[in-house]
């Protein structure tokens, strides 16, 4: 007669060098030492052969008289007890080491971060590009309940080449935002980013091409996106904007017509309309049940015309945004970028959102108000680029609010600090919410011991 499935599978945990049976024939003992002090301990005169004889071996142990019942009953309850933690503690760093092999000495950290983590607020953030990636990196210090919705325009270098060859989704901007995502995120990066420099395969990253062997294994983009989440344990999820091959046109105010996001990004003019074809395309479920449910969205930060507007005009998505109870926050570029946004600033930024997608989409603006070099200035400026002029009072005649924070910390690349955003748009997201509401998520921030002020 065959045993039942359940019950092989427990005779499996008596395998040779599993480094489990002994531990837990050690708390097997513990347990009846408890169970042998407590019977001790009793003053019941109707004791079993058993325990009688249990009783005196712990009498002579104990080098105690029959009198002496209370000490020698507590003494080895507590030997018990100790047998009991001992095995229990070795038993699962036996298990632990095995399946997290580098964390099996601060398990209860990684244990109480994970739990504090999952009791974060939901982000949604949508954008695309390295601002979006920086601001995943900031954030996942603090939620794992982050979800990325990324632009999936870019026709360009090693996402353009597999775009056309093999007829999948650009990769690349997807690729940063699930390596920012991850927990072991120095590791993922090393694999992701290693880009090949000769043969067929000059020019693509080893990320690029994970992706888009996954996304032929499972026959969906999504589906492999979502197997990568699985392997390399990412504090969050990503999705495409939409999985339909979208091709960005923009009209330019002196007649011209620019197809395609490389050539946009390197045509120099004022864009005046930006659109997307198909423009019946549809995001993903996923996506916009994240947004019913998120405490709060995030635009940007990221190329106004190639990684924020492309998002939002995937039919469906922008009227999920507005119709949605979370606040939504722009969060404005530092510096301009060369032939997209030529002197503007964050309000010209913000009127290129409502002029495409309607004033009732963003809440809140949050900007830079930096220190940089008069070096770095100038060396931005040989390029093409300077720094956004704030201008509240311009922003809020606009009916949107405006908040600013110092996010720029050095150096020859003037980019958003991860760690200062993400502080800064927590503090955005309690400024914003109803006080009520406030009060009910007061307790998740105070206990995630990452958060030293907010």
């Amino acid at each position: 007669m065959e045993l039942p499935k359940k019950y092989l599978e427990m005779c499996k945990w008596f395998y040779p060098n599993l480094g489990v049976k002994r531990y837990f024939l050690l708390a097997i003992l513990g347990l009846f030492l408890v169970a042998g002090g407590l019977s001790v301990i009793s003053s019941g005169e109707t004791l079993g052969f058993i325990e009688v004889q249990f009783r005196e071996i712990i009498y002579q142990l104990a080098g105690k008289d029959t009198v002496m019942v209370g000490p020698a009953g507590v003494v080895t309850c507590l030997a018990g007890m100790a047998i009991v933690f001992i095995a229990f503690k070795k038993m699962i760093s036996s298990i632990i080491s095995v399946l997290i092999p580098e964390n099996e000495d601060r398990i209860l950290d990684v244990i109480y971060s994970r739990r504090q983590l999952k009791r974060g607020p939901k982000i949604v953030v949508i954008g695309g590009g390295t601002g979006l990636s920086a601001l995943l990196k900031g954030l996942k210090e603090y939620t794992s309940n982050l979800t990325a919705i990324v632009t999936v325009g870019d026709d360009g270098g090693s996402s353009g080449r597999l775009r056309r060859e093999l007829g999948i989704l650009p990769p690349g901007d997807i690729r940063n935002c699930l390596v920012a995502l991850a927990e072991k995120e120095d590791i993922m990066e090393e694999l992701f980013s290693y880009r090949f420099d000769t043969g067929t395969l000059a020019g693509h990253s080893l990320g690029n091409l994970f992706l888009a062997g996954l996304a032929g294994r499972f026959g969906d983009f999504q589906k492999g996106i979502e197997q990568i989440g699985k392997v390399f344990a990412l504090r969050g999820e990503v999705y495409p904007s939409t999985l339909s091959q979208i091709t960005l046109n923009a009209y330019f105010e002196d007649g011209r017509f620019i197809n395609g996001e490389t050539a946009i990004r390197t045509t120099p003019g004022k864009i005046k309309v930006l659109n997307i074809m198909p423009q019946d395309c549809r995001p993903l479920p996923g996506a916009l049940a994240a947004l019913e449910d998120a405490d709060l969205i995030v635009l940007g930060p990221g190329s106004l015309y190639t990684s924020i507007i492309p998002n939002l005009l995937v039919k469906g998505l922008r009227d999920k945004i507005a119709s949605a109870k979370a606040p939504c926050i722009y969060v404005c570029n530092i510096m301009t970028e060369p032939g997209e946004t030529d002197h503007y600033a964050v309000a010209d930024h913000l009127k290129v959102i409502i002029e495409h997608v309607g004033k009732d989409l963003v809440d809140a603006v949050l900007a830079a108000r930096e220190n940089i070099s008069q070096q770095v200035r100038e060396r931005y400026q040989a390029e093409g680029a300077e720094v956004v002029d704030g201008d509240a009072a311009e922003v809020e005649k606009l009916g949107v609010r405006y908040f600013e924070g110092s996010f720029y910390t050095g150096g020859e690349v003037v980019r958003h600090n991860p760690d200062k955003l993400a502080k800064e748009i927590l503090r955005l997201l309690f400024r914003l919410k109803p006080v009520n509401e406030r009060v009910a998520m007061v307790d998740s921030y105070l206990l995630n011991r990452k958060i030293k002020s907010i």
